[in-house]
């Protein structure tokens, strides 16, 4: 009875839209949330999804699942301001049938978001997808890179996902969505497993730029680690000073946002730093193409709904779902981050 409540409850607020949803006439939202376990509740026996049942460790009930559906759709609404983001990144969600009650069955119906994912090889299951507006965005191509370590690195990770369209300004847009291999097991140990992720990355991104060096990159994802780690200074190598922009190179707008303005998007036992990034190609800095952003364009999405006071260490941690293996009702245990791409008004600009 009360799985039905909550279902109804959420079919009303989402009909309870405007009879028209306004967008940024002079910009594009991009959001990034990793959602800390976004399972639905059935067991799949293909996957190490176990926990996340209505009789696994972890109690995962209906209830609990359509609240996680409603906290995601919060915090994408809030993320969002008075206009929906126009691309939401999201990991760590299971499958399409979450992804779908997320823009069919939440408050974010009213947006019309449509879905782009693929399943991973990951053994727990979890994935990346992009959700985007079709008002403002037209996919062209899509699809999964695979991680195939060499053998004796580690097991399946999460594939990278790439997506390339054209915007509602006319402009094309190649977009990567990551989530990158955990530190379970040590940062130490697991460096390798990242290094070789972000020089599959970077491969890609050079691809794209050897043919058209003005192209118009964005990275997004939780890369599971800080920006001034090996994996991002050695192997993605994207440039953090801003003084001087190369348009055909890529730039790591989040290692200023933690290096300069001191904020954070994960706190662990008090180490506090920002996993969730987003890097971008050095022509959407310099200010010749139609589009543009800067480091003052992006943050880290900080309401105090995802935060609460930390009993254990100086500040702040995120709200999370669970605390270990005890239900905590929280929304995750990282915060979003988002960067806004200005639409330039001036009628002569460099292709």
């Amino acid at each position: 009875m009360k799985h039905l409540i909550l279902i109804i409850t959420f079919s009303l607020l989402s009909n309870l839209s405007s009879a028209q949803i306004y967008y940024r006439p002079d910009a594009y939202r991009f959001m990034f949330y990793n959602c800390e376990n976004f399972f639905d509740t059935d067991n799949d026996s293909l996957k190490l999804d176990d926990q996340f049942t209505p009789t696994g460790e972890k109690h995962w009930t209906p209830k609990k699942y359509w609240t996680k559906v409603y906290h995601i759709a919060k915090v994408i609404i809030a993320v969002g301001n008075f206009y929906p983001p126009d691309f939401v990144g999201l990991c760590e969600i299971e499958n399409q049938k979450v992804l779908e009650d997320l823009v069919k069955y939440s408050p974010i119906k009213k947006f019309g978001y449509k879905i782009i994912h693929y399943e991973s090889p990951d053994r727990r299951g979890i994935d990346v997808a992009l959700l985007y507006l079709p008002q403002r965005f037209t996919p062209d191509t899509s699809m999964p890179i695979h991680v195939l370590f060499p053998k004796g690195m580690g097991k399946p990770t999460r594939d990278i996902l790439y997506v390339k369209g054209r915007l509602s300004s006319g402009d094309t847009l190649h977009i990567f969505i990551n989530h990158w291999p955990s530190r379970f097991g040590g940062h130490i140990e697991t460096d390798p497993k990242r290094l070789f992720v972000a020089r599959l990355l970077r491969s890609k991104v050079d691809s794209i730029l050897s043919l058209s060096p003005r192209s118009n990159i964005v990275i997004m994802g939780d890369l599971n680690d800080f920006p001034t780690d090996v994996s991002l200074m050695k192997g993605l190598h994207p440039r953090v000073h801003f003084d001087t922009i190369v348009p055909d190179d890529i730039y790591n707008l989040s290692y200023y946002l933690q290096e300069v303005k001191g904020e954070f998007s994960h706190r662990f036992h008090g180490e506090s730093g920002i996993l969730d990034q987003i890097i971008v190609s050095g022509a959407l800095l310099d200010g010749q193409n139609h589009l543009f952003t800067s480091v003052d364009h992006a943050a880290v999405f900080t309401s105090p709904f995802l935060l609460e006071k930390d009993p254990d260490y100086p500040g702040y941690r995120t709200n999370r779902t669970y605390i270990g293996m005890k239900y905590h009702g929280g929304y995750s245990d990282h915060l979003p981050v988002y960067m806004d791409l200005l639409v330039q008004t001036r009628k002569h600009y460099h292709e």
